[in-house]
């Protein structure tokens, strides 16, 4: 039971900071593309949502690897929220 709090919080860090990466790229998505200058969007996104997410990482791990187990749980929990968020209407009128 002792160990149950941090490693519940860990995955509500990995949901955060998963939420912030992928929404992060989806935003550039949206922005890079019809810009001039699509590859520095991507490059400077890429750059930043990969720096806070190791940060993140490194911050909530604390040397505890179920604790990296249970942010990276999260992480990818909210890649799949956020890829169901912003799906386009097409891709679920095709299902």
């Amino acid at each position: 039971m002792n160990e149950l709090l941090p490693l519940s919080l860990a995955l509500l860090a990995g949901l955060l900071i998963g939420a912030v990466f992928f929404g992060g790229l989806w935003w550039t998505v949206r922005k890079g593309l019809p810009s001039k200058h699509a590859a520095w969007w991507f490059l400077g996104s890429a750059l930043l949502r990969t720096g806070f997410a190791l940060a993140g990482f490194y911050l909530v791990s604390q040397g505890d690897w179920r604790r990296v187990l249970s942010c990276l749980l999260g992480f990818t929990a909210a890649r799949v929220m956020v890829t169901r968020l912003t799906r386009n209407g097409e891709e679920s009128d095709a299902s």
